[in-house]
This record gives C-alpha cells, sequence and structure tokens, in this order.
C-alpha cells in the first residue's frame, strides 16, 4: 500500500493491486472505493466549520460523520474535522484529482 497523505489524526492509503483505498482514522481503519472516497470529500467539504464555534447552532462542538452506506458512524471534534478536511483536499491533489487552490494571502 502507498501511503497518500497523512495528517495528524488520519492516514490515506492506496492499494493498487485491489483498486481501493484505506482511510486509516487512528483506532479504526475504513476501505473505500472511489466513489466512497468521492462521497467522503462531498461530506467533509460540506461541514460548516464555523457552526462549531456558535453554541446555537452545534452546542457540543462535535461533528456525526456516517461513510460507506452507513457502516461506519465517526464523532468528530472541531481539531479532527479541521485535519479531515485537510486530509481530503490534499489527498486529492496528490491524486491528481483535483486542482490546487491557491492561499489568500494578506499584505
Amino acid at each position: 500500500m502507498n501511503v497518500i497523505f497523512q495528517s495528524t489524526y488520519y492516514t490515506l492509503y492506496q492499494a493498487a493491486d485491489q483498486r481501493c483505498f484505506y482511510l486509516d482514522f487512528g483506532q479504526k481503519i475504513v476501505r473505500m472505493s472511489l466513489c466512497q472516497l468521492l462521497s467522503l470529500r462531498h461530506k467533509v467539504m460540506n461541514i460548516d466549520i464555523e457552526n462549531h464555534f456558535d453554541s446555537d447552532f452545534n452546542a457540543h462542538g462535535f461533528e456525526v460523520l456516517m461513510l460507506c452506506n452507513k457502516e461506519h458512524l465517526f464523532i468528530l471534534n472541531t481539531l479532527e474535522v479541521l485535519d479531515l478536511k485537510k486530509l481530503v483536499s490534499h489527498s486529492f491533489i496528490s491524486l491528481g484529482l483535483s486542482a490546487e487552490v491557491p492561499e489568500v494571502t494578506f499584505s
């Protein structure tokens, strides 16, 4: 297996011979097809991180994430959500499936 990207909490592997990906959440490894990885990207990128800082929208600062047709359930805190967003965006750039978005800098 090849490491695609490793962040603080997570690691994404690609198994070319099995034509799948493995996402290591630390306590659990989830096997995914490319379609499931695309679905994960859609779910993760649609998480509104600003709601984690507003007690009216998210009083506890947790996000519930279900993967692979509700086979896997994860409860993530704010730092884990931010790290997962980083992993997903960098992984798709490494795979060549997404263009790198330039970072905004302030003068």
